[in-house]
């Protein structure tokens, strides 16, 4: 159980520890009732061996005074717990950053490692004593504050390069598929057209006119314009029978002109058909010389759909990046999820993704790479909540006078506590190293700052539901 999340779990004994509050260097020079006053505003908490009194990057609400006993401070550091610290001696100290920084978070976890008390007070309340005691002192706690919030805003800089770095490394995997498809597509072709070359200069040193020439290019066109739908299994039993027949006439090299012709939907009959208009002598290398014509078109099709590909991904990025637009321009919000649900491609694989946009949506007033950065905040943390497996909703739609998108996941949800710190300046659950956290607070910012619009989180158990309102007439901060 951890005190800071369940209450005082232990509450001490009721006992006087003025004497002990004065005994502690920490105290120096405050009076008796400036000790009661500190008394009063605080519980006497009693922990045991291996109890948590409070969490690393959970919000700092109180001020822990250690009076007796030991705790270990630890960070998590990727799959470990890492112990940086011991509060060990009467008067060490931990937390309590709310009472001057609101945004102040637990720099470690604090865990029991023998009983001991702690006196637990209030940040808000120790702010106020502090105020009234030393405010000089507090003024230059203040600024060391703010230089560490500077340092650490610095930190998530560097975790965000991190996430770029990733969602970089997933595009170019994106991008290689179709790229290694073009590549090997145009070396198969440059071996192709050198037979299709071949078997030319054969076919007219074979003794057919020019007019049977032209029939057997118009029966290629005719037989292969439209191939029939078929299953591969209907493709392979084809590619037999055509292979039979080639070999009842003694024609070499089936495997090499029969999978084309199957493929393309001709059959026995037209092969029939060639060998009645070119004769027995010379349908071997027209039968060849249409294999070959047909395999090249195929490979034209497949660099063509593979280059196609790669210019939609680079399309996608020029979207999601706004690259060569104004900042703030009239945007449709949906380009803008779909390009990022097209950048965060890699990671939604085994997902269910669903688009639910309603038709003829308004466009909008906004900066579109901003909000392109809030999209993929929330996509990336439902991604990280479904570990892997579930379904992905994002819906649009309008709502009053407000552009309504919903994003939801069926993870397990989020915790009350959660919930309730989530849009907090640096607050995460995920691992240090791991992404930049909730980016909750930027996507805030932008939403509420930035748009005049707003955000909420409605979770419970297997779903969490994201939902942003932009104002239709959209009112912009600086």
């Amino acid at each position: 159980m951890s005190a800071e999340t369940a209450g005082p779990a232990s509450p001490a004994a009721d006992i006087d520890i003025i004497d002990q509050l004065r005994a502690l260097a920490l105290f120096d020079g405050l009076a008796t009732d400036q000790l009661r006053d500190l008394r009063a505003a605080g519980e006497l908490i009693r922990f045991d061996r291996d109890e948590v009194l409070f969490r690393e990057a959970r919000p700092a609400e109180n001020w822990w005074l250690l009076l007796d006993g030991s705790l270990d401070l630890s960070r998590h550091t990727g799959h470990e717990d890492t112990v940086i610290g011991t509060m060990s001696s009467p008067g060490q100290w931990a937390g309590g950053f709310r009472a001057w920084d609101p945004h102040g978070v637990y720099m470690a976890t604090g865990r029991g490692t023998s009983a001991g008390h702690v006196l637990r007070v209030p940040a808000d309340r120790l702010g106020e004593l502090a105020n009234s005691w030393f405010p000089f002192g507090v003024h230059l706690i203040r600024g060391l504050t703010q230089t560490v919030r500077n340092i650490e805003t610095m930190a998530r800089q560097r975790e965000a390069l991190v996430s770029l770095g990733t969602l970089a490394a997933g595009l170019a995997h994106e991008i290689n598929n179709p790229a290694s498809a073009a590549a090997r597509a145009v070396d198969a072709l440059q071996e192709t057209s050198e037979q299709l070359t071949s078997t030319l200069v054969r076919l007219a040193g074979s003794p057919i006119s020019a007019e049977q020439f032209i029939a057997l290019d118009r029966l290629r066109r005719n037989g292969s314009d439209q191939p029939a739908a078929m299953t591969p299994l209907a493709v392979a039993r084809r590619e037999d029978d055509i292979s039979d027949w080639l070999v009842e006439r003694d024609i070499d090299r089936d495997w090499v002109i029969g999978p084309p012709l199957a493929s393309a939907g001709l059959d026995t009959a037209w092969c029939e058909q060639v060998e009645a208009l070119l004769g027995k002598q010379s349908v071997a290398v027209g039968l060849e010389w249409v294999a070959n014509s047909l395999t090249v078109d195929t490979l034209l099709a497949e660099v063509k759909e593979s280059t196609r590909r790669i210019s939609d991904l680079v399309g996608v990025v020029k979207s999601y990046s706004q690259m060569d637009r104004a900042s703030i321009q009239i945007v449709d919000v949906t380009e803008g999820l779909d390009s990022t649900l097209a950048i965060l491609a890699g990671r939604t694989s085994g997902l269910e993704v669903i688009r639910d946009y309603a038709a003829e949506l308004p466009r909008i007033e906004a900066n579109a790479g901003e909000l392109n950065q809030v999209w993929t905040n929330v996509i990336d943390n439902a991604i990280d909540a479904m570990d892997g497996s579930g379904t992905l909703r994002v819906s649009a739609r309008v709502e009053q006078s407000s552009l309504l998108i919903e994003i939801a996941d069926n993870g397990p949800g989020m915790t009350g506590d959660v919930a309730k710190h989530a849009f907090d300046p640096f607050f995460t659950t995920k691992e240090v190293g791991k992404g930049t956290g909730l980016g909750l607070d930027i996507s805030r910012r932008i939403i509420v700052d930035r748009h005049g619009g707003a955000i909420e989180i409605n979770s419970a158990a297997g779903e969490t539901v994201l939902r942003v309102r932009l104002p239709l007439t959209t009112t912009r901060g600086g």
